[in-house]
């Protein structure tokens, strides 16, 4: 017997006890089994929906599943269990698909988060411009990039490949979260191994490390590592503290 995704097995229908129990605005359909006298809490599948739409929408970064699951189960109170979660997402997904819908709901970062769909990436763009005051400078981005491809590296071997100090670079990549102090190297000193964080993931629109493009990718530049030893540029505000990165 289904309902609403929950799949009910080895009880009699005739031992079912349907009603509906308004709380609020919330309607949930309460089962009592006479056989134990127990009672099972289980929301509708739209309602069901409805929550892990707000959820995503208000999370401040990509939420994973199991976080979802955790979330829905303790504000139903009753057991929901991953596939049904899972089920429900792939329907939110193919819902916000249809044209009207400007965002869409992506997997990304070991997560789910809405981002806007392609067609409008120019305006939120411009929206970006005009209100960002600081951007990851071209020394920024590159000790970023060792990072990302050589994780975990500790700071000499950065300095070794970018051929200039390191430390106000990593200083304001920590600070801004995209890089976390992943551990500690066994070579002399023990030194502090740096890795990528789950927020770069984000910010560099990926799901997973995986999804970086290939050395083979690239194509050769005429600068080389290490010709622009500034952290920071500013972008749109001269009158800006020298902070680091957006």
């Amino acid at each position: 017997m289904a309902l609403f995704g929950h799949r009910l097995r080895g009880i009699p229908v005739n031992l079912w006890l349907f009603c509906w129990v308004q709380r609020g605005k919330t309607v949930t359909l309460v089962l009592s089994l006479f056989s134990d006298k127990s009672i099972l809490i289980l929301p509708p599948m739209e309602l069901l929906q409805q929550h892990i739409q707000a959820l995503i929408f208000a999370a401040p970064q990509a939420i994973p599943l199991e976080e979802i699951r955790t979330v829905v189960q303790e504000s139903f109170q009753a057991e929901i269990n991953e596939a049904d979660v899972k089920a429900t997402i792939l329907e939110i997904q193919a819902l916000f698909q249809q044209e009207q819908f400007a965002f869409e709901l992506v997997e990304i970062a070991g997560g789910y988060q809405f981002l806007t769909k392609g067609a409008y990436h120019n305006t939120v763009a411009i929206h970006l411009k005009q209100t960002t005051k600081k951007r990851l400078s071209q020394a920024a981005m590159e000790t970023l990039a060792i990072i990302a491809y050589k994780q975990p590296v500790g700071k000499s071997e950065l300095e070794e490949i970018r051929g200039v100090s390191c430390d106000y670079a990593l200083q304001k990549l920590l600070e801004k979260e995209l890089v976390i102090i992943s551990g500690r190297s066994e070579g002399p000193g023990r030194p502090l191994l740096y890795a990528t964080s789950d927020k770069f993931m984000d910010y560099m629109g990926i799901n997973s490390l995986g999804d970086l493009p290939k050395p083979k990718d690239f194509k050769e530049v005429e600068n080389s590592i290490g010709d622009t030893p500034a952290i920071e540029e500013t972008v749109s505000n001269p009158n800006t503290t020298n902070d680091g990165v957006s």
